[in-house]
């Protein structure tokens, strides 16, 4: 493939990859709004402690215990190990950790096939980042359904004891 097409394909691959960080993220964000809202909800509604037995105490155990965990993993998608592209003049670490001087420098003394892999290199470490990222939204997303069950067990046995 000619030097032109495969620079300009590399940027392709790379602002495909980029494009999907946006879905991911507001993914999470509606994971992380209904999680806060169903333990907001859920602690609005609690009986006094004194009123209710142990074991009244398990669906709403379970239910906290299944969205903190949820939270853990979306605490993982939003922070992503970041560690990779060691003498990178496209990763943003990487040429952060530079002055401005020895950056455009380097930039502009890097031979065009050099840029090219640094380019698509960037691209699968990017794609690394991100099936992390889906894959921690993916378990989120589970235990937050999975938290639903003892979520509704536990607010109907608070409306019960409530009108009781």
């Amino acid at each position: 493939m000619e030097q032109k097409t495969l620079l300009s394909s590399a940027h392709d691959e790379l602002v495909l990859v980029l494009s999907f960080f946006p879905r991911v993220d507001a993914k999470a964000s509606v994971v992380l709004a209904v999680d806060t809202g169903m333990v907001g909800y859920l602690s609005a509604h609690l009986p006094g402690l004194a009123s209710v037995l142990w074991w009244e105490f398990l669906a709403p155990a379970c239910t906290i215990a299944l969205l903190t965990c949820s939270f853990w993993f979306l605490y993982k998608g939003a922070f992503p190990r970041l560690k990779g592209g060691e003498g990178s003049l496209v990763y943003f670490r990487e040429v952060a950790g530079r002055t401005e001087t020895k950056f455009v420098d380097e930039f502009m003394g890097q031979q065009e096939s050099v840029y090219i892999k640094d380019v698509l290199g960037q691209s699968w470490r990017n794609s690394q980042i991100l099936k992390d990222k889906f894959d921690a939204l993916k378990y989120a997303f589970i235990l937050m359904a999975i938290a639903v069950l003892p979520w509704v067990i536990s607010l109907s046995d608070f409306a019960l004891r409530k009108h009781s």
